[in-house]
């Protein structure tokens, strides 16, 4: 089985770490600690790691562009793993249409707006790439007064931490079942919000 190219999308530096664009970085640092491993190695203009999932090689990857820069980074990947982006690529992105907590797994599809999804649309070639887009919006007492761009931007508070801990580790359980199973399986498992049993597959340590 070929690899599959895992790529968390955000905007490198320190002062961007917990806001809620770097929801697609957060979430690949999630299987890397999982697996006790860095993402530190650099290779197509990103930090990586290799692990292993279900026996399936996985490249995770976080792009050291800037947000609307990534399809400069996943092309140059693709490229270097001579891996097809309809079959080999898996994206994960923050949404901020979609409700704080909320995970979503698409087999493709046009970018709605997110800069990083449209880049890579751009650079690509293709919209049929799978994604897993995790939830950001602002949604009642916990979002009052923070909308937008400009929210997106901003370090999340305690209470959103909270929530985006539980959608990175739902997103996290995404990726081990689209790696074993496939794109559809994984709509099926997480998309409806079914509870998820204990014999999900796991992700192993590798050689980096």
């Amino acid at each position: 089985m070929a690899t599959l190219l895992v790529v968390g999308l955000g905007n490198p530096g320190p002062e961007y770490q917990w806001t809620p664009h770097n929801a697609g970085f957060l979430a690949v640092d999630r299987i890397a600690e999982a697996a006790g491993i860095p993402i530190s190695n650099r290779r197509g203009r990103a930090l990586t790691a290799r692990v292993q999932v279900g026996g399936r090689e996985v490249v995770l990857a976080k792009p050291e562009t800037w947000m609307n820069l990534s399809g400069e980074s996943v092309a140059a990947l693709l490229r270097e793993l001579d891996a097809k982006p309809e079959q080999d690529l898996l994206v994960l992105y923050d949404e901020l249409a979609l409700p704080l907590g909320t995970v979503r797994v698409r087999p493709g599809g046009s970018s709605g707006g997110h800069n990083g999804a449209k880049s890579i649309n751009a650079l690509v070639g293709t919209e049929r790439w799978a994604r897993i887009r995790i939830g950001v919006g602002p949604d009642g007492e916990i979002g009052k007064g923070r909308r937008g761009a400009d929210y997106l931007l901003q370090p999340m508070r305690r209470m959103e931490l909270n929530l985006l801990g539980e959608a990175l580790d739902r997103a996290a359980q995404a990726v081990a079942i689209v790696a074993t199973e496939g794109v559809a399986a994984a709509m099926n498992k997480i998309n409806p919000r079914e509870p998820l049993g204990t014999d999900q597959p796991k992700v192993q340590q590798n050689a980096q």
